[in-house]
């Protein structure tokens, strides 16, 4: 018989213990204020996923606050971090270690500019509208200016 996965708590405890060192501080879940103050004040993010993350709304948080990312390859990594701009993006816990060394090296303000120029909401907003304006316009090409009746009704 299989045993179950363990639970996100286990997982946390487990991690907790095994990293339980004098630098490292871990803190209980955030509200949405603190959410803004504590990655502005950090020096970076250290994002060390090892799986295909498929978005990575975490980067971006940081990026918002300015905050730099360092985050192994893998998933939305490469299209969210601009190496050596906002970010490192590394391939190794050695790589990992040499960009922290290099986060002085990362001006903050480009780090928020990015954010604002490729995923504020009036960004994401603007990109939503174009993708609906170009399916209502296919969609018109193919079967006319009708409106569906089912969709006034």
């Amino acid at each position: 018989m299989e045993s179950a996965p363990p639970e996100p708590a286990g997982i946390f405890f487990d991690y907790s213990q095994k990293l339980d060192r004098p630098h490292v501080e871990f803190l209980d879940e955030i509200n949405d204020r603190e959410k803004c103050e504590f990655p502005s004040g950090a020096a970076a993010l250290l994002f060390p996923i090892d799986w295909p993350e498929p978005f990575g709304l975490v980067m971006i948080e940081a990026m918002a606050c300015g905050t730099p990312v360092t985050a192994f390859r893998g998933g939305s990594v490469a299209e969210v971090i601009e190496d050596g701009l906002n970010g490192f993006i590394v391939e190794s816990i050695e790589e990992a270690v040499e960009a922290v060394e290099r986060i002085p090296s990362i001006d903050r303000r480009p780090c928020r500019a990015i954010f604002e120029k490729r995923f504020s909401a009036r960004r994401m907003c603007n990109d939503y509208l174009r993708v609906y304006e170009r399916v209502i316009e296919e969609s018109e090409q193919i079967s006319g200016p009708e409106l569906d009746q089912a969709a006034v009704a």
